[in-house]
């Protein structure tokens, strides 16, 4: 068989069987590549639909808004109330909006006051989830605003005392008939750990300056101290006095006839409201609709042209001067802490006076106002916030405090800097004075968890504040010694910046807290006012007339909060938790502290 012959000869090819290994290793690979294709293709489109729907919401939600003629402002404040909230895509839905600012419901109410197309205010607030200070606040605001000659009208199916509070600048009140009227007086009450701790197993100690400086007792007492009980009485007697006397202003009610009403809870039936002239009417919601109606003088049909704060903040132009002299507004919100951190969450020392320079270095910035709302936190943090302020002032720069709801401790401290101070005569002020508090968890890990700790160390006391062992006497001595030391210095600023010797700043001292209407009686404030009286102070005090407002810190974007969402997260809790939210802050508060704190005596609920 020639060559040609054995190639046209059919070849046959044996196939080895593929191995089990192979095959094994060909299925995991392929679907391995296929997973990540489609976790790709999934992530991509996921991604493409978000960006869309937030461009989406964001267009909409970002749009100006249109005041209609003839209408009115309603005011419903059950949310949370911040100093400023940030504008959001996401406000258009109840679910996230768990807060509103006081700037903007101020900044609303100021502007409704000269805008022709709003016509008087609508309260529907059956109460209002804010300290005192800012309710007095949008209360003053209110009284400004009927200056103008517009009216306001309130109602409610129920009335929480924050609410009537509010509703009682109204020139018509009306109550649902099946409702009720909350009017019984302030009690402020106090959560006490001891139990719990000592079920735990915590060994908590500490030290302190002050009689009064009670921050501590919670967390060693099952009850007040008597110290602490004389401040808070005084403190709360302050506040309801407050309270009662703008009522009485209004309504044209003795003082004596409302302590009588809420002395013998004579007003819990909405008819025995109306016989003691707190409400002017008992109606339903279509009565009030009716009413206002009648006042517009629309016909029944139409329908009423309602606008609210989330919208209408929206329709107010930005009137800010453009001047070259210029006042800023820094704000300094929430727990004094050291270091880095977000100045929306608190005041971090070193980003704050990151953003305070900023203000004071501006050559066109002529005065700044602090506006102070926090109740201290870390003493050293305070001391080089301190330092900033005497900076700004070497500078040539005029520094206002305005105060908000506290600016207690180590708010006090950055605060007595200034070269005037304006507070709230509700504005919890002043607890000079300062503690340390370690917890040892050493008997908690063994006694309820089985856990027990061991090491070496190099020296006596190298494991000092770890929190796995008692302090002993060497290290609470030295603890006490920087008490001591970081009080003296509290007390010297104080006295230096209010023009006081160090002693009567001792006797006014000794970490107790005071309401603004005692605080200026003993000279830790120079005037009761709002925000706007401290910038008008500043301006005053700076000799200048024609200038513009600029604000520190720059408020961060809708899209950075979408990514971190604790405030709205930490506002959402509170609200669910009610009043057993102390419940968490308290001991979240015991681990979370360390060093000397310059801290408010006591997380304050007022009832």
């Amino acid at each position: 068989m020639n060559d040609n012959e054995l190639n046209n000869q059919p070849q046959i090819i044996t196939v080895q069987p593929e191995s089990r290994a192979r095959k094994f290793w060909r299925v995991v690979l392929g679907s391995m590549l296929g997973f990540f294709f489609s976790i790709v293709l999934v992530s991509t489109l996921y991604t493409w639909m978000l960006f869309s729907m937030i461009s989406t919401l964001s267009s909409v939600n970002m749009e100006s808004v249109n005041v209609k003629d003839n209408s009115i402002l309603k005011i419903n404040l059950t949310q949370g109330i911040t100093e400023r909230a940030v504008e959001s895509p996401f406000d258009k839905f109840d679910t996230y909006n768990v807060q509103i600012g006081l700037d903007d419901i101020l900044a609303s109410i100021k502007n409704a006051a000269s805008d022709p197309k709003i016509k008087g205010i609508y309260i529907n607030s059956s109460t209002v989830n804010a300290s005192p200070a800012s309710v007095k606040e949008i209360h003053d605001a209110l009284l400004e605003f009927k200056k103008s000659g517009k009216f306001i009208y309130a109602y409610s199916d129920v009335f929480a005392q924050n609410g009537y509070y509010l509703a009682s600048v109204a020139d018509k009140i009306i109550l649902n008939p099946a409702g009720s009227l909350d009017f019984k007086g302030y009690a402020m009450q106090i959560m006490f750990y001891k139990g719990l701790i000592d079920k735990l197993d915590v060994d908590v100690q500490v030290v302190r300056h002050g009689q009064f400086k009670s921050a501590v007792e919670p967390y060693v007492l099952d009850k007040m101290s008597e110290a602490n009980r004389e401040q808070l009485t005084l403190l709360t007697n302050t506040l309801w006095n407050v309270f009662i006397s703008d009522i009485s202003a209004s309504r044209n009610i003795p003082a004596d006839s409302l302590n009588a009403i809420a002395d013998n809870l004579l007003c819990a039936m909405p008819k025995d409201a109306l016989k003691l002239k707190l409400v002017d009417q008992l109606g339903y919601p279509g009565d009030i609709e009716k009413m206002l109606k009648s006042k517009l003088n629309i016909d029944e049909d139409d329908n009423l042209n309602i606008i609210t704060i989330d919208k209408y903040k929206k329709s107010i132009q930005n009137s800010n001067k453009k001047a070259s002299d210029k006042i800023a507004v820094v704000y300094a919100v929430g727990t004094i802490s050291d270091g880095k951190g977000n100045n929306s969450k608190g005041i971090y020392s070193e980003s704050f006076i990151k953003e305070f320079k900023k203000a004071y270095k501006d050559k066109d910035v002529k005065a700044i106002v602090l506006r102070i709302n926090s109740p201290g936190g870390s003493a050293l943090a305070s001391e080089n916030i301190w330092r900033e302020i005497e900076n700004a002032k070497k500078a040539g720069k005029v520094v206002v405090t305005s105060m908000g709801d506290y600016a207690a401790s180590g708010g006090y401290y950055i605060a007595c800097n200034s070269n005037y101070i304006i507070a709230q005569p509700n504005t919890l002020t002043g607890s000079i004075g300062v503690f340390g508090m370690i917890p040892s968890f050493q008997n908690t890990l063994k006694n309820k968890l089985g856990v027990t700790i061991d090491g070496v160390k190099t020296n006596n006391h190298a494991d000092y504040g770890t929190g796995f062992r008692p302090m002993d006497e060497t290290e609470l001595a030295v603890l006490q010694n920087s008490v001591e030391d970081i009080y003296a210095t509290f007390t010297k600023r104080v006295a230096d910046g209010r023009k006081m010797t160090v002693a009567q700043v001792d006797s006014i001292g000794q970490g107790r807290v005071w309401a603004g209407a005692d605080a200026i009686k003993i000279g830790l404030v120079d005037k009761l006012g709002s925000l706007n009286d401290a910038i008008a102070k500043a301006a005053q005090l700076a000799n200048i007339s024609n200038y513009s407002l600029v604000y520190y810190p720059k408020q961060q974007d809708w899209f950075t909060m979408l990514f971190g969402q604790e405030d709205e997260v930490d506002a959402a809790l509170r609200a669910k938790l009610g009043r057993l939210y102390f419940t968490y802050e308290g001991l979240e508060q015991l681990m979370n502290q360390e060093g000397v704190q310059a801290r408010m005596p006591m997380e304050i609920y007022i009832y």
